[in-house]
C-alpha cells in the first residue's frame, strides 16, 4: 500500500494528514511549530503519524507540503539582499513604480513608501537594447556587465535579478548576463526576468523577478534543508510544495521560482474544501477558514476556484497567479475592546496570538476575545473529549464582564455582540468574493474549517443565505488533506498585445503550441508521465485603452469552431457581469497563458457505517448554552461516534479532535456518506 502525507506549517501549529492511497482511511495529528526551524516541527509530526498509523516513511510516496517561508521572509523583511541589473536609463524603475499611493484622499501625506526589495544603490545598469519586437538594437557590453558584477559583489548581494527592457520577447541578452555571472558570482542565484514572468509591463516584471530573488537564498535553504532530513530518515518519495494557485510544484522547481509559493499556506484550504465538495455532491461552495487571528474566504463555482493574475503578500504585489483569498482580522483570538472615545464595541484585528491567547486557556491572557465569548456562551464547552482539554469559563466571564460593564448590557448580551460582530466581519469579507465580483450566495454553499470555522460557519450561512453549511470531516487540517489531494500544475504566458480584428486563429495556435510544449516538458521533468498530462489555455482580454485585463479559459477544438469571436462575445458576457456595461471599444488580445496539470489522485473518501438517524450512541452529555437571547437545554456530541444519516437538531454541539461544531437553534444537522455534517434550516 502506498501513501500521502500532507503538511502544512502554520504559526501556532503543523497539521499533518496521512492518507492511505487505495482504502481511503486516513490519520490525522497536530504539532507544535518551530518557528526557528520549521523542519523541527514537521519532523516531530511525521515520525507521531507513522507510529500512530503503523507505517514506515518508506511507504510514503509522496510529500506534500504547504509553507509560509515565502511568505514570512516577505512580512519580517528577512529576504535576500537583492542585486538588480537594468537596460541603461531605467535605474529607477522600482522607486518610479506606478506613481500609485493607496488610501483615500490625500493619503500621500502619512504614507510611508515602502523601500523596494532591491535598494537604489544595488541598482545598476549595462548597455545594450533591445527592441519591442525583439530586435537587437544595440549589442550588450559584456565588459561592462562584468564591471557591475564585481561592483555588487562587493556590495555583499546574496541574490541576483535581470531585468531588461523588453526582454519578454527576447531574452538573450538576459541570459548572457545570466551565464557571465555565474563566472563572477559563483554561488549566487541568478532570476532572469524572461524566465520568471516572460510578459510585458517592466515593473511588474521586475518587481516579480525581484520578489523571486529575494525570497530564493530562504526557501533554498528551507526546501534542502528539510529533504536532506527526510532523506536521512528514509523518505525516497517525491517531495512537492503547494503553489500559491492551488497546483503542485517539486522542490527543485520551487527553490528555483519561490514567487510561485508566496500564498502557499492559503492555498491549501481551498484545495482541502475542493476535494470536500467533490466528494459531498456539492459544486458551488464559499469556504470560510478561520484561524486565530484572522480568516480566509474563497470562492469555489462549479469546482473550479477563482484564480488571479497577481500574489498580494503586505505591500508587495507581485504578477504571479493564485487562488483568490480574501483575508480579514477576525479570529478565535480577535480582542474585543470599547473605545473610550465612541463606546461602541470594537472587535479586532488586534488578537491575543498563540500567546498569552484567549482568557479561557489559562496561559495568561487578561483580555477577552472570540474565544472568550463562545466559552461564556456554552459554545465552546469547558471539558472537551472527556477532559484532555479543558477551559476555565470563569476567567472568561470575568474578561468578558469588563464589556459589559463598558457598554451597561448583561454579561450574556455582551458575549452574544462580540460573537455576531465577528460574524458581521466574517459576512463582509463573504459579500466582497461573492456579491460584489456578480456571484448570488445564496447558489453557493457555506463551508467552514479551521479551528474556529466550523463554530461559525452556521450563523455565517444564515447571514449569507447560502446553505447547507459545511463543517468538513477533520476541519482543522483541512490545509493538510488539501496538500495531500490536489496535483502538479506549472504554467507560462506570453505577451500577445494585438487588436483581435488583426488576428488570425493560427496565430494564436503558433504561440499556444509552444507553450504546450514548454509546459508538458516541465511536469515531465518533474516525474509526471506524459500520459497524465493535459493542458488548458488561458487568454487575456480587454477593450483597447483599458489598463486592466479579463482573464478566460479557452479550448483549441472550441476556438477552432467559434473563431476569435466566441471569445469575444465571452469577454463581453463576462466583462457586462463584473461592471455591468460594456464598450463599443475595439477589442485587444493581451496575453496567453497555457496551464499543464498532472492527473488528479483518485483519493476515495472513506464512507461511514450507516446509522438509523438517531445520533443518541455518540452523546457526551447534555449542556445548557445562550441562544436566541435565552438560556437553552443542548447535547454535546462526539463526532467519531455519528454514523451516516445521523439528524441532530439544534441547539447542538459536536465535539472533535481539531475543532468544534455549532448548530444553532431552528436548524439541522445531517451526516453524509462520507461524514461530513450538513446544516440546514429546519423544513
Amino acid at each position: 500500500m502506498t501513501y500521502r502525507l500532507g503538511v502544512d506549517v502554520g504559526g501556532t501549529f503543523t497539521d499533518l494528514l496521512l492518507f492511505n492511497e487505495d482504502s481511503g482511511r486516513f490519520w490525522r495529528h497536530k504539532t507544535p511549530s518551530t518557528p526557528h526551524d520549521s523542519s523541527e516541527g514537521i519532523l516531530n509530526g511525521v515520525k507521531a503519524i507513522t507510529e500512530q498509523a503503523g507505517v514506515s516513511l518508506k511507504d510514503v510516496v509522496y510529500f506534500l507540503h504547504g509553507t509560509t517561508v515565502a511568505t514570512n521572509a516577505v512580512l519580517e523583511g528577512k529576504g535576500a539582499k537583492v542585486g538588480l541589473i537594468t537596460t541603461e536609463g531605467y535605474r529607477d524603475v522600482m522607486q518610479i513604480a506606478r506613481s500609485f499611493v493607496p488610501g483615500g484622499l490625500a493619503a500621500w501625506i502619512v504614507w510611508p513608501k515602502p523601500q523596494p526589495l532591491a535598494h537604489l544603490e544595488d541598482t545598476l545598469e549595462v548597455p545594450g537594447r533591445m527592441d519591442a519586437d525583439g530586435n537587437e538594437v544595440r549589442p550588450l557590453d559584456e565588459d561592462a556587465v562584468r564591471a557591475v558584477l564585481q561592483k555588487l559583489k562587493g556590495q555583499g548581494i546574496e541574490a541576483l535579478t535581470v531585468s531588461l527592457i523588453n526582454a519578454y520577447v527576447n531574452g538573450a541578452h538576459e541570459k548572457r548576463i545570466g551565464e557571465i555571472a555565474a563566472e563572477e558570482l559563483p554561488g549566487i542565484p541568478v532570476s532572469l526576468s524572461h524566465e520568471v514572468l516572460p510578459e510585458m509591463q517592466e515593473y511588474e516584471r521586475t518587481l516579480s523577478t525581484v520578489a523571486n530573488a529575494a525570497v530564493r537564498p530562504v526557501v533554498s535553504r528551507y526546501v534542502s534543508n528539510l529533504r536532506t532530513k527526510l532523506s536521512d530518515e528514509g523518505f525516497g518519495g517525491r517531495l512537492s510544495l503547494l503553489r500559491s494557485d492551488g497546483g503542485l510544484m517539486s522542490s527543485e522547481k520551487a527553490e528555483e521560482h519561490p514567487v510561485n509559493i508566496l500564498m502557499s499556506g492559503p492555498a491549501g484550504g481551498v484545495t482541502g474544501a475542493l476535494w470536500v465538495a467533490k466528494n459531498a455532491g456539492l459544486k458551488n461552495i464559499l469556504t470560510l477558514d478561520v484561524g486565530g487571528t484572522s480568516t480566509d474566504v474563497a470562492l469555489i463555482e462549479g469546482l473550479e476556484p477563482r484564480r488571479e493574475r497577481t500574489t498580494d503578500v503586505g505591500h508587495l504585489s507581485v504578477r504571479a497567479s493564485s487562488l483568490d483569498v480574501k483575508t480579514v482580522g477576525a479570529g478565535g483570538g480577535s480582542i474585543a475592546h470599547v473605545p473610550e472615545l465612541t463606546k461602541a464595541l470594537r472587535v479586532g484585528p488586534e488578537s491575543a496570538g498563540a500567546v498569552p491567547g484567549p482568557v479561557a486557556y489559562g496561559k495568561g491572557g487578561e483580555v477577552p476575545t472570540v474565544t472568550d465569548a463562545n466559552v461564556v456562551l456554552g459554545y465552546l464547552p469547558e471539558d472537551l473529549l472527556g477532559g484532555s482539554f479543558r477551559l476555565d469559563r470563569e476567567a472568561a466571564k470575568v474578561a468578558v464582564q469588563t464589556i459589559a460593564d463598558a457598554l451597561g448590557v448583561s454579561l450574556m448580551e455582551a458575549a452574544r455582540g462580540i460573537i455576531d460582530i465577528v460574524n458581521e466581519n466574517m459576512f463582509g469579507a463573504l459579500r466582497m468574493i461573492s456579491v460584489q465580483q456578480g456571484y448570488d450566495p445564496r447558489e453557493f454553499a457555506l463551508m467552514g474549517f479551521g479551528g474556529a470555522g466550523p463554530l461559525h460557519v452556521n450563523a455565517v450561512a444564515r447571514l449569507m443565505g447560502s446553505w447547507p453549511a459545511v463543517s468538513p470531516v477533520s476541519p482543522g487540517v483541512l490545509c493538510a488533506l488539501g496538500d495531500a489531494t490536489t496535483r502538479m500544475r506549472t504554467e507560462t504566458a506570453r505577451s500577445f498585445s494585438r487588436l483581435a480584428k488583426d488576428t488570425a486563429i493560427s496565430d494564436l495556435h503558433a504561440v499556444l503550441d509552444e507553450m504546450a510544449a514548454q509546459t508538458r516538458g516541465e511536469l515531465i521533468a518533474d516525474g509526471v508521465a506524459e500520459d497524465q498530462i493535459t493542458t488548458e489555455f488561458e487568454v487575456d482580454i480587454r477593450y483597447a485603452g483599458q489598463a486592466f485585463e479579463v482573464p478566460l479559459t479557452i479550448d483549441k477544438v472550441v476556438l477552432e469552431k467559434d473563431g476569435i469571436e466566441g471569445i469575444l462575445a465571452r469577454f463581453d458576457e463576462e466583462h457586462l457581469r463584473l461592471f455591468t456595461f460594456n464598450m463599443e471599444t475595439p477589442h485587444e488580445i493581451v496575453n496567453l497563458r497555457a496551464v499543464a496539470l498532472g492527473q488528479p489522485p483518485s483519493l476515495p473518501a472513506a464512507e461511514l457505517p450507516k446509522g438509523d438517524g438517531d445520533p443518541s450512541g455518540a452523546k457526551i452529555r447534555d449542556h445548557k448554552l445562550w441562544m436566541d437571547g435565552r438560556e437553552q437545554s443542548a447535547v454535546i456530541y462526539d463526532r467519531s461516534k455519528l454514523r451516516q444519516g445521523d439528524r441532530i437538531p439544534g441547539p447542538a454541539i459536536i465535539t472533535e479532535m481539531d475543532s468544534t461544531t455549532l448548530v444553532e437553534s431552528g436548524c439541522i444537522a445531517t451526516i453524509d456518506a462520507v461524514g461530513n455534517i450538513l446544516i440546514n434550516p429546519e423544513g
